[in-house]
C-alpha cells in the first residue's frame, strides 16, 4: 500500500508531505484546486514521462517520492531480476532537473522508467475519468476474467512457455528461409565441389609435374649429352681418365728424387677418383632417362586440367584450388547440417506447442467456469447501483492458435435497457453507465487482492443522490480488501471515507500554491456541509453533514 507521498516543486505544489493509511481515503476540493496535479505527480512515480514544464520554480529540480509497503505481495523475484534490494518498504523517486532531464530511483538505485512502470503497476492502479474507455479493451477484459479465475500464476507460466514457443517458431522460420536460399545455390556448390574433388589435387603437384615434363621433353638431349660426357671421361681411347692415369704414372716416377712431385701425384689421384665417379654417375643417369611419349601425354593432360581449373577460378596454384574445394564442401555440408537442425527445431517447436496448447486449455477451462459468476456479480452490483434492467455477458470465444493470453478471445457485452440488445460496451453505455459498470468490475477484482492500492478519480461522475450513496458503499466495501483513495465531489461518497484530505489553493505574496491537509472530524463536517450547500453553510447542511458521517 501507499504509505507516504512527498512532492517538491511540481506545478502549483511547492512542497507537500502526506502520510496515508489503509482503508478508504477521500480527497475533496474545489474545481481547479489541484486534485489533478496530485494525480500527475503520482503518475511520475509510475513511470510517466515529463519535462521541465512541470517545474514550479524553473531554476530548481522537481522531486516526487512515494513510499510503498511491499511485503507479502510476491515481488521478491521482480526486485531481484532488476538488481534491486527487496525490503518491507520500497521508496520510488523521480527527479526532473531544469533542463528537463529525468532520473528514476527505487530504493536509491537508479532504474530505467520501464522498470519503474513494471513494478509500479503491481503496486497501484490509478483510475481517472479518461480511463473508462479501457473497459472496452480486450486486454483489460481478459485481465478481469483471469483475476477472477485465479489464473495469474498459471498465466505467467503460460506466457513464459508461449514466449519460448514463439522464439522456437521464429528460429525455425529463419532456418527454413536460410535453407531455401542455400538450396538455390546448392547445385552450383555441389557441381564445383564435385569437379574439384574429382581432380584429386595434391599440394605442390603442379610444380612436380612441370619439372618431370621438362625432363621428359629433353630426354634425348640429356641422354646424348650424358653419354658424351661418359665417353670423354671413360672412353676406350684418349679419355680423360686414361690420360689422367698416364699422368699419375709419370709423376710417381719422379717422387723419389723430386719431393715436390709427391703432392702433385696425390692431387692427380684425387682428381682421377672424382672423374671416375662423375663418369659412373653420368652413366647411371643416362640409363635412367628414357623418352616416354605416353608419360608425356599423361602429364600434359593432368597439367591441362590443373591450368583450366586455375583459369576458371582465377587462382595461381593447386593450394588455392584445394582451399576452394574445401570451401565448397563446407557449403554443401551446411545444407545437410541445416536440414538436420531444422528437423530438430521443428521437433522442439511441436513439443513446446503441445505444452502451450495444454496450458492454454487449462486457462480456458477456468475462464469458462468463472464467466457466469462474473456476470452474476457484476449484474448484482449494477442493480444495486440503480440499473435494474441491465444485462451483462462475458463472451469467451475459442481461438484456433495460441496467443500471448492463451487460446481465447474475451469480449464484454452490455446493455442498460430491458429491451436492449447485448453489444460492445462502447456502443451502448453512457458516461454514467460506464462509470458504474467500471466500479462494479473494479469491486469484483478487488477481492482477488491483485493490487494493494487503487486510486479513483471521480468514478462517481454522472451520478448523484441514492446512487452516489450506493457507490460510496461499494467503495467502502472495496477498501476492506485494499487501500482505496478516492477523489470526489459528492458528499455521500466523501462521508464514507475513513480518512479525509482537502486540496486547496493558497495565495502568497508572489504566487498561488496548492496544499493538501488531513481534516479533523469537525473539519470534515464543515467540508461535507460546504459540499452539500455551497460556500454559505446553513445549519441544516451542518446537521446533514453530521448525519452523513454517522
Amino acid at each position: 500500500m501507499l504509505t507516504r507521498l512527498k512532492i517538491q516543486n511540481y506545478a502549483l505544489i511547492r512542497e507537500l508531505d502526506v502520510e496515508l493509511s489503509p482503508g478508504f481515503s477521500i480527497i475533496t476540493g474545489e474545481t481547479g484546486a489541484g486534485k489533478s496535479i496530485l494525480l500527475g505527480a503520482l503518475g511520475l512515480i509510475l513511470g510517466q514521462r515529463a519535462d521541465s514544464a512541470v517545474l514550479n520554480d524553473k531554476n530548481a529540480k522537481c522531486v516526487v517520492e512515494a513510499n510503498f509497503r511491499v511485503d507479502g505481495l510476491g515481488l521478491e523475484e521482480l526486485f531481484s531480476a532488476n538488481d534491486l534490494d527487496y525490503e518491507q518498504y520500497a521508496i520510488f523517486r523521480r527527479e526532473i532537473n531544469p533542463a528537463g532531464k529525468s532520473r528514476a530511483f527505487i530504493n536509491d538505485s537508479p532504474v530505467m522508467l520501464k522498470v519503474m512502470q513494471d513494478i509500479g503497476i503491481r503496486l497501484i492502479d490509478i483510475h481517472s475519468q479518461n480511463q473508462n474507455p479501457e473497459i472496452n479493451e480486450q486486454t483489460f477484459q481478459m485481465m478481469v476474467v483471469d483475476i477472477c479465475a485465479g489464473n495469474q500464476t498459471n498465466l505467467l507460466i503460460y506466457k513464459e512457455s508461449f514466449n519460448q514457443y514463439r522464439k522456437l517458431t521464429l528460429a525455425h522460420d529463419q532456418m527454413e528461409l536460410a535453407i531455401e536460399k542455400s538450396k538455390a545455390d546448392f547445385d552450383y556448390f555441389q557441381f564445383q565441389f564435385d569437379q574439384l574433388d574429382k581432380a584429386n589435387l595434391v599440394e605442390d603437384e603442379q610444380l612436380e609435374l612441370e619439372k618431370e615434363l621438362e625432363l621428359l621433353t629433353h630426354a634425348e638431349e640429356i641422354k646424348s649429352g650424358l653419354s658424351m660426357v661418359t665417353e670423354l671421361l671413360n672412353g676406350d681411347e684418349g679419355s680423360a681418365l686414361n690420360q689422367t692415369k698416364s699422368a699419375i704414372t709419370a709423376i710417381i716416377r719422379m717422387n723419389s728424387f723430386l719431393p715436390e712431385a709427391i703432392p702433385l701425384s696425390q692431387r692427380l689421384e684425387s682428381f682421377y677418383l672424382e672423374l671416375k665417379d662423375i663418369a659412373h654417375e653420368a652413366a647411371l643417369i643416362a640409363d635412367k632417362v628414357e623418352f616416354d611419349p605416353n608419360r608425356i601425354r599423361i602429364i600434359n593432360e593432368r597439367l591441362d586440367l590443373i591450368y583450366s581449373l586455375q583459369q576458371k577460378h582465377h587462382v595461381q596454384s593447386c593450394s588455392e584450388l584445394i582451399e576452394l574445394r574445401n570451401g565448397f564442401e563446407i557449403q554443401v555440408n551446411a545444407v545437410s547440417s541445416n536440414e538436420e537442425e531444422l528437423f530438430l527445431l521443428l521437433k522442439l517447436k511441436e513439443e513446446k506447442y503441445g505444452e502451450v496448447e495444454a496450458m492454454a486449455r487449462q486457462l480456458s477451462v477456468k475462464r469458462s467456469q468463472i464467466a457466469e459468476q462474473i456476470e452474476a456479480r457484476v449484474l448484482g452490483q449494477l442493480i444495486f447501483l440503480g440499473m435494474p434492467n441491465s444485462k451483462f455477458k462475458v463472451e469467451i470465444t475459442p481461438l484456433l492458435t495460441p496467443t500471448v493470453n492463451g487460446m481465447d478471445s474475451v469480449n464484454f457485452l452490455f446493455t442498460a435497457n430491458k429491451n436492449g440488445l447485448l453489444s460492445e460496451i462502447s456502443k451502448v453505455a453512457s458516461g454514467g453507465e460506464m462509470s458504474r459498470l467500471m466500479l462494479s468490475i473494479k469491486a469484483l477484482i478487488s477481492k482477488s487482492k491483485a493490487l494493494p492500492t487503487i486510486v479513483f478519480d471521480e468514478i462517481d461522475a454522472g451520478v448523484s443522490g441514492e446512487i452516489a450513496d450506493r457507490m460510496g458503499s461499494i467503495l467502502k466495501e472495496i477498501s476492506a480488501d485494499m487501500q482505496v483513495i478516492n477523489i470526489t465531489h459528492l458528499p455521500q461518497i466523501a462521508a464514507r471515507g475513513d480518512h479525509h484530505f482537502l486540496v486547496y489553493k493558497e495565495d502568497t505574496a508572489h504566487e498561488t500554491i496548492t496544499r493538501l491537509r488531513q481534516l479533523s472530524k469537525a473539519e470534515r463536517i464543515e467540508e461535507l456541509a460546504k459540499m452539500l450547500s455551497g460556500e454559505n453553510i446553513s445549519a441544516a447542511a451542518i446537521l446533514n453533514a453530521g448525519e452523513l458521517l454517522r
